[in-house]
């Protein structure tokens, strides 16, 4: 099973990372450029334990839906989605935050697998594991952008 580690470190408190990092509205934001749309269960706001969102994107010129739950919480150190449906065979996606001195270290620890067996580990080394790679990182981008500045403000409230 492919693994994903990403580590971003951010000029912000721990909590309103972590807050970032589970809200719906700026997940919109930071995959704008796959029309991703939530539209079904948490749908706006910030998503906490044993609540589910079904996302609609195009990924590869294809609309799909995938619907992800958080399975694990524990606010602010890390929470755990988790794909009930979608593309994926399967996807577990950590979420860890540290204190450093003034900053927040994000570590995503994203665990995959691809349908269609052989087919899918050939996808996954020749471009699969590079897209999500992509993903995550303009992810943490946004969360990077919205908490070091004041615009946190426009998507939580202390």
């Amino acid at each position: 099973m492919p693994k994903i580690k990403l580590q971003t470190k951010i000029k912000a408190t721990r909590s309103i990372v972590f807050d970032l990092s589970r809200s719906i509205d700026l997940h919109k934001i930071s995959t704008e450029h796959t029309n991703e749309e939530a539209i079904a269960g948490k749908t706006s706001g910030l998503i906490g334990i044993d609540e589910s969102v079904t996302w609609r994107a195009k990924h590869f010129g294809i609309y799909q839906n995938l619907t992800s739950k958080i399975t694990e919480y524990n606010r602010p150190k890390y929470f755990t989605d988790q794909m009930v449906k979608g593309a994926f065979k399967e996807f577990k996606h950590e979420h860890h935050f540290e204190e450093l001195n003034d900053e927040t270290l994000m570590t995503d620890l994203f665990y995959y697998k691809s349908p269609f067996g052989v087919l899918g580990k050939i996808a996954d080394k020749l471009f699969l594991k590079k897209y999500m790679i992509e993903l995550l990182t303009e992810r943490n981008r946004i969360v990077k952008q919205f908490a070091e500045s004041e615009r946190w403000k426009e998507i939580i409230s202390k």
